[in-house]
């Protein structure tokens, strides 16, 4: 079989009733099987003579991720950007669950075209959680930490 006949098999078994579907034909060998159930493509398994370079293995999977449930108040990005939670990569973080802040004092710095932004609190609170990790990308609106106002 070619891979054009093999592409037209796989897409015949995804329009097809059957679950699982074995071809053996002297030193070729192709399995097909859906799971039933979820959400995923066929998945093929293909054993060859020594003239096919290597197996085709085709797999699709759909992860949903649910957001963690999220209570207190936010304090949000203004900007996309890239998120550091200390001035340097040697220094402490300027803040860390649990520490108590004050309105004005800086919590973190967001870069964004090369300009080094301070985010600083717009309110005495809490930091219960710190929700974004030093180093990683920022989307404007994405919530940032979670807070509890004082």
């Amino acid at each position: 079989m070619d891979m054009k006949q093999i592409k037209a098999l796989m897409q015949e078994f995804d329009g097809s009733g059957l679950s699982k579907l074995k071809i053996a034909k002297e030193d070729f060998t192709i399995e097909l099987e859906k799971v039933v159930g979820a959400v995923s493509a066929p998945v093929a398994t293909l054993q060859a003579a020594p003239m096919i370079a290597a197996p085709v293995a085709v797999t699709s999977a759909v992860h949903v991720e649910t957001a963690p449930e999220i209570s207190g108040d936010l304090i949000l990005s203004p900007m996309v950007g890239t998120y550091y939670a200390s001035p340097s990569p040697d220094s402490p973080a300027f803040v860390k669950k649990g520490d108590t802040v004050k309105k004005g004092q800086v919590l973190a710095i967001l870069e964004a075209m090369k300009i080094m932004n301070e985010l600083e609190a717009e309110f005495d609170c809490k930091i219960l959680d710190v929700l974004v990790s030093d180093g990683n990308a920022v989307e404007y609106d994405m919530p940032l930490f979670v807070v509890e106002k004082i």
